[in-house]
C-alpha cells in the first residue's frame, strides 16, 4: 500500500513524557508536522541509540513545527521503567506512545505479527494529518534523525512551494529545482 496523501486514522493510545502518563488522540496531532518513529521494543540494542539521537536533534524538530512521537508495542509503564533505567532513555523529552494492541503499528502496515514488535517505520505528517514521506527498515537497521529532520525540511519546502522540489542532499537555504521542459536533460 502507497500511504503517501493519506490522512491518518483516528486513534487514542497513552504516552509516557518525561514521568507522565497523557492521551495522545489525532486531535492532538493536527496543526503542527509529526514524526511517527516506530522501534521493535524498548530494553534492547538498537533502539536506544535511535531515541538517543531524536533526542539529540530534538531541538531543531520543535524548531521546524514538528512533534516527534516514539511507538512501541510496549506499554507506558515499560516506557518509563526502560526512562527509570536507562540514562539514554531517561533524557527523552518527546511523547513515547504505548501501541500494546497494535493499532497504530496495523494502521501504518509496520506491526509483525509473528514478533509482535513494529518495524523501523517512520512517518512524517503534514498539520492535516497527511503522510508526506515514509521508510521503513527490517529490525536491524538503524536510523538516522539528521536525515529524518532534512526530509522533513524538504516536505516542509515543497508544501509551501508547490512549484519546486528539492533535490537530493537539499537542505533549508540551498537551491531548489523548478520543474520545466528548459531543463531536461540538463541536470
Amino acid at each position: 500500500m502507497n500511504f503517501i496523501n493519506n490522512e491518518i486514522a483516528d486513534f487514542k493510545v497513552n504516552a509516557y513524557q518525561q514521568g507522565k502518563v497523557k492521551e495522545v488522540t489525532k486531535k492532538n496531532i493536527l496543526g503542527k508536522w509529526s514524526i511517527f518513529f516506530f522501534y521493535p521494543a524498548d530494553f534492547s540494542f538498537v533502539c536506544p541509540t535511535e531515541l538517543g539521537d531524536l533526542q539529540d536533534h530534538y531541538e531543531a524538530f520543535k524548531k521546524a513545527n514538528a512533534e516527534i512521537y516514539s511507538v512501541s508495542e510496549d506499554s507506558e509503564f515499560v516506557h518509563k521503567a526502560w526512562a527509570e533505567a536507562t540514562d539514554t532513555i531517561g533524557k527523552v523529552q518527546y511523547p513515547m506512545l504505548a501501541d500494546p494492541a497494535g493499532k497504530l503499528a496495523r494502521f501504518f502496515e509496520v506491526l509483525d505479527e509473528d514478533a509482535g514488535q513494529a518495524f523501523r517505520g517512520v512517518f512524517i505528517i503534514d498539520p492535516a494529518g497527511k503522510i508526506r514521506s515514509y521508510t521503513i527498515n527490517d529490525m536491524g537497521i538503524g536510523r538516522n534523525a539528521a536525515e529524518i529532520l532534512r526530509t522533513l525540511e524538504a516536505a516542509q519546502f515543497v508544501a509551501e512551494h508547490g512549484d519546486k522540489v528539492c533535490p537530493a542532499n537539499w537542505h533549508p537555504g540551498e537551491d531548489s529545482i523548478t520543474p520545466s521542459l528548459d531543463l531536461v536533460g540538463k541536470i
